[in-house]
């Protein structure tokens, strides 16, 4: 099993997640982020939502690597962010090294 669901209570702004997991016996600490994008917040208005979002994704904080895009709504997207040295930990579980 590569995955387990744990639901994150809906709040508005940004929610920063940090979970410990521990693997027979090694514990890693994972960091994650939960942001909502407005569709309203489009620097360059358009009717194409992949630019959009391709366009406020690129202006994001550099230290975090986009890890799951949501489901959208008429006035937002959620996005989940993972900390960048946390996707070698994050490889290194599933793959088992």
């Amino acid at each position: 099993m590569a995955h387990i669901a744990i639901p994150i209570p809906s709040t508005p702004g940004k929610q920063d997640i940090e979970i410990d997991v521990t693997i027979n016996g090694k514990k890693h600490e994972l960091h994650y982020r939960v942001e909502l994008f407005y569709w309203g917040d489009c620097t360059v208005p358009t009717f194409d939502r992949v630019e959009c979002l391709r366009q406020m994704i690129s202006q994001y904080d550099q230290d975090w690597s986009l890890y799951y895009i949501g489901a959208p709504t008429d006035t937002f997207v959620p996005i989940a962010f993972m900390r960048k040295g946390d996707m070698a930990i994050q490889r290194q579980l599933l793959i088992g090294s």
